[in-house]
């Protein structure tokens, strides 16, 4: 039997009230929430709190309680708002596509939050690096909106800047509370569906300078946990000084955070920069290859454990034990030149170790550079203050270095630069490592350069850029090209999402809840992002008896969306076996093909999940 798509985001609220009734049934109970037209109640299911409360068996703070906590106005809200679902979808575009049908690359033009939503149920816990440079909050790059607008009394009231008696305690309401309150709630849903996208081991990067980095590292520590905060990296941004600061301010600084540190614990040894293989001059033609002589005494004595004894004549303390040092020198790994101890420490060993950083980033390019470099590429200016590529390059190298085919995600796209570093990243190695790039079509002032070279929004340079980039990039044997995709409204109507009471029977002829300007294409994508199917997948575009049969990721999905759809077509569907097979309610030729269609799959191929949109 062919169920109907849901075509919409998941409610998140409602899946965690789900999860939450499975691990504690007892706590389920039902209330009257209001009564209809007739008078009659409305019951709906429940969490009973105080059953809740005795089954965590834990202090629970109510009210007034003391306690730790980061608060600002509209919190509630947008924690309510990352939670709701969109009935939205992305919409590809061909023509600003490079390579549509091959790459795995994708570049999205809309609001992240909203984007954030679609992308969260194909997306879960397979992003392995979020990389973001979100605005500043410096009072001019401000564009989200996510409507927590309030009259001004109201938010006076929230942010509770009246004394018991009425009077009001701040005079700037602005300067002192929504100023910041707008910023911390357009990041505060963004960042926790983030941390859902990451994989176990993933980690994030988040850029941002002293106007909101405290903020900032309050939030992550609730949504991320403050044990899962790794470093925050000081990154040299410039290199000229402000004459009109009292301090100039030359760095911004780089929030790094695990999805689960303990993940990343377990392979640290993977974790950090290239090795250096410089000076590795000594070759003993023994097989074992190059090496260099580096010491063998063991750095902070005493305090560190280091055993103590003499060996060969030198009396210190050693890294190694005595026993293990008297194998070493068996084997000819250790050896003493004058009245010192060394060991050999080969190449082909550096070869396989990474590189510690430390969190002060010196060499990772500067906003100056970048821009020159951006200029340069695109033979024009287009964009202000860029990031390097070398930044995020080091922060591809730290946490995709063992993983070539890991997924690159960044919401806040600006000119591009993530992709620019995850191409040339591949191009160096042959990785397959894919980026999701994600910007909202803000406007270009009028008053700028690339407004006269004739951008009109930053999509448009983003995209430029890339395209750039693949015009550059030598290793033709690497994923060259991106999908693009705009955000848009359902390709359903209405009647889709909220049925009339006359139930119509699947496959009616008469029924058609597609919006009549949308493609078989945007049909096809809104439905990959239903069923959870990755937007990078393969896509094979066959006719089959007259109708055209999508083939995706090798045949996990077959969609066919044309009308007057004949027995021919469904039997050829079923016998390739997909594991989905997605038709529209109003396909079949006639009511027969309508009738036979369960049949057919039912014989063919039972274990097909059919779908009707």
């Amino acid at each position: 039997m062919a169920d109907k798509l849901k075509m919409q985001t998941e409610n998140l609220a409602d899946k965690n009230f789900e999860m939450l009734s499975k691990i504690f049934p007892n706590a389920l109970t039902e209330t009257i929430t209001g009564y209809d037209d007739d008078g009659k109640p409305i019951v709906e299911r429940a969490i009973d709190a105080d059953v809740l409360r005795q089954e965590i068996s834990c202090k629970v703070l109510e009210g007034k309680d003391e306690r730790y906590q980061f608060t600002w106005p509209d919190k509630k809200k947008t924690m309510a708002l990352s939670n709701e679902p969109v009935s939205l979808t992305l919409r590809p575009n061909k023509n600003k596509s490079v390579n549509f049908q091959n790459t795995q690359n994708i570049y999205v033009e809309g609001d992240n939050l909203d984007v954030l939503k679609i992308l969260q149920e194909t997306y879960l816990d397979k992003i392995k690096l979020i990389y973001i440079d979100p605005p500043y909050n410096t009072g001019n790059d401000f564009v989200y909106n996510d409507d927590f607008s309030d009259e001004e009394y109201q938010y006076i009231e929230k942010s509770g800047q009246y004394d018991s008696v009425g009077n009001r305690l701040v005079a700037n309401t602005e300067t002192n509370g929504r100023f910041h309150t707008d910023w911390l709630n357009m990041m505060y849903a963004r960042m926790r569906i983030a941390r859902n996208l990451l994989s176990s081991d993933g980690a994030i990067f988040i850029s941002i300078d002293d106007n909101e980095s405290m903020n900032l590292v309050k939030m992550m520590d609730e949504i991320f946990g403050d044990r899962n905060r790794i470093a925050l990296i000081c990154h040299k941004s410039r290199a000229s000084i402000s004459n009109d600061k009292i301090i100039s301010p030359n760095h911004n600084t780089i929030l790094f955070y695990a999805k689960d540190i303990s993940k990343l614990e377990e392979k640290r040894k993977m974790i950090g920069l290239d090795p250096i293989l410089e000076k590795f001059d000594c070759d003993d033609n023994d097989g074992r290859g190059e090496y260099r002589l580096v010491p063998v005494d063991g750095p902070g004595g005493a305090k560190k454990g280091n055993p103590h004894y003499e060996f060969l004549g030198v009396e210190g303390y050693w890294r190694f034990s005595k026993e293990t040092m008297k194998a070493k020198y068996d084997e000819g790994y250790v050896v003493k030149k004058g009245n010192s101890l060394y060991q050999k420490y080969y190449k082909s060993v550096a070869e396989q170790t990474r590189r510690t950083t430390t969190t002060w980033w010196d060499d990772a390019g500067l906003t100056s550079s970048a821009t020159s470099k951006l200029k340069k590429l695109m033979g024009e200016t287009t964009f202000d203050s860029p990031k390097p590529v070398e930044l995020i390059d080091r922060m591809l190298r730290m946490i995709t270095f063992d993983d070539p085919e890991s997924i690159v995600l960044d919401f806040f796209a600006g000119s591009s630069t993530t992709a620019q570093a995850v191409m040339e990243y591949n191009a160096e190695n042959n990785g397959k490592r894919k980026f999701i790039l994600v910007q909202l079509p803000e406007s270009v002032s009028e008053k700028t350069e690339a407004y006269e070279n004739g951008y009109r929004n930053i999509c448009e340079i983003g995209e430029k850029r890339i395209k750039k980039v693949i015009d550059n990039i030598d290793n033709k044997n690497i994923d060259l090209g991106f999908r693009v995709f705009e955000l848009d409204s359902s390709n359903m109507k209405d009647v889709y999402y909220n049925p009339t009471e006359t139930q119509q029977s699947l496959f009616d002829t008469y029924a058609d809840n597609i919006k009549e300007d949308r493609t078989p294409e945007d049909l096809l994508f809104q439905v990959m992002l239903d069923l959870g199917v990755l937007l990078s997948s393969k896509i094979e575009e066959t006719t089959i008896a007259g109708k055209q049969v999508f083939n995706v990721a090798d045949g996990f999905l077959i969609a066919c969306f044309d009308n007057d759809v004949t027995e021919e077509t469904v039997k050829a569907v079923a016998e390739k076996k997909p594991y989905y097979a997605v038709f529209r309610d109003s396909s079949m030729a006639n009511d027969s093909v309508a009738t036979n269609f369960d049949q057919i799959f039912a014989s063919i191929s039972p274990d097909t999940v059919r779908k009707v949109l």
